[in-house]
């Protein structure tokens, strides 16, 4: 069973790196340790599958990958966020820009992405097995051809040889289903044990992208509110070390949504030093002078009535409640009953409503995980290992931190592509 060039992963990345060399004429195999191509792929981004983000100017784009941004020039000068557009809408899937840039397919559906990419694997003369785990590189012993490189993946399905190798089997986060619901104990990649077997460096995973936990039970009792505009301060030590303007999503354990999970790499870096808070204000547009005012005519206007009913027309019903319950201010007083002081605490509170945090959640409920070989050992011309060159590293294998909104899969796409290009030209000049 000898093939020219091997994918480890049908994710993704090994689609895309699988489909683009043997298109070129290379003879490929994707293994794939799940039952169906693109698993992971299919429930992304809540089944509708974020694509890519919709910024043209590269240099723009890669500040979004923190440090590896200096290694990426290259890579995404073969094949950027329009090379992204064009290879889908090609393919009959057109993509469609929403807020924040984030680009969908049209049809709004995560199968069709899989469909498409299965299908150009496919049509492009790739072959998928599927329900094959990989368990390890074979590297040739000194009394064997191409001593001391590798030759050969060992598998649940036997050995297959191949001169050239492209590890895609994504980072080490869980399968979920569309609820964010982990389905399987089992960690998808195999890929980062794989890479230290042969020598590399490789970062231990983390959660990256993840939902912060609070221990605070009346953040819990809050958990479906979802304000859409507000801003958050993370503070240390009484020091604000990040901001950001969004929408949160309050949940059982904590805090969740966009601005939650992208600054989730950040607060989990100040954790290690002590405790940090999230202050949340409900109403950034507003200063506390102007919402003062606005809250004093709301309880001139309605006296007579029970705070609790009243509170409401302010914010969302369950998060008025809380707020009254942290201030210990009754529901059923009257507004005439409230105390100048409990309306400026109030409104203080709705400018500053403080959340303990007190970690981030675990590897099942992250959407990207940290972590990945040294990027210093990866040739980033061809996405090869520059311990075993005709082994490539693509995608989530690399220590690459980036937000969520598109980043994580164009990384996929572009390595991707640069792999399977960099692997059949190789192979036609050995």
């Amino acid at each position: 069973m000898d093939y020219d060039i091997i994918v480890i992963g049908a994710g993704p990345a090994g689609l895309m790196a699988g489909g683009v060399a043997a298109k070129s004429g290379a003879k490929v195999l994707i293994l794939e340790q799940g039952e169906t191509p693109g698993q992971k792929l299919s429930i992304t981004g809540g089944g509708r599958c974020n694509i890519t983000n919709a910024e043209y100017d590269t240099r723009e784009l890669l500040k979004h990958y923190g440090d590896a941004e200096k290694f990426l020039h290259t890579p995404f000068a073969e094949f950027a966020v329009q090379d992204t557009f064009t290879f889908f809408e090609k393919r009959g899937l057109p993509l469609v820009v929403e807020a924040r840039k984030r680009a969908f397919p049209k049809t709004q559906s995560a199968s069709d992405v899989v469909d498409t990419m299965v299908k150009f694997a496919k049509d492009s003369g790739a072959e998928i097995m599927t329900s094959v785990s990989v368990k390890r590189f074979y590297i040739a012993k000194e009394e064997e051809p191409h001593a001391g490189e590798v030759v050969a993946v060992e598998t649940s399905a036997g050995k297959f040889h191949a001169r050239r190798f492209i590890l895609a089997s994504g980072g080490p986060a869980k399968k979920r289903d569309n609820g964010g619901v982990a389905r399987s104990n089992k960690l998808i990649a195999t890929g980062f044990d794989m890479l230290k077997s042969v020598g590399h460096t490789v970062h231990k995973a983390s959660p990256n992208l993840v939902p912060l936990k609070s221990n605070a039970k009346w953040v819990h009792s809050l958990a479906g509110v979802a304000p859409s505009f507000l801003t958050v301060r993370f503070k240390q030590d009484g020091k604000i070390f990040l901001k950001k303007t969004g929408k949160v999503l309050f949940t059982h354990f904590g805090l969740s949504g966009p601005l939650i999970i992208n600054s989730a790499g950040d607060v989990k870096k100040k954790l290690e030093n002590g405790p940090v808070v999230a202050t949340i204000d409900l109403f950034p547009d507003t200063d506390h002078k102007a919402l003062d005012k606005r809250v004093l005519k709301l309880f001139d206007a309605h006296k007579n009535k029970q705070i609790k009913n009243v509170f409401t027309e302010i914010v969302e019903g369950k998060l008025a409640v809380e707020i009254l319950k942290l201030l210990n201010i009754k529901l059923e007083i009257n507004v005439n009953e409230v105390t100048k002081e409990q309306r400026k605490k109030l409104v203080h509170t709705l400018k500053d409503l403080v959340v303990p945090i007190d970690g981030t959640m675990g590897m099942d409920r992250a959407i990207v995980a940290d972590g990945g070989v040294e990027l210093t050992e990866v040739d980033f011309k061809t996405m090869s290992s520059k311990l075993h060159n005709n082994v490539h590293i693509v995608g989530d294998l690399l220590n690459i931190q980036r937000p969520s909104g598109g980043y994580s899969l164009q990384l996929c796409w572009t390595t991707g592509f640069v792999a399977g290009k960099s692997a059949v030209k190789s192979l036609k000049s050995t």
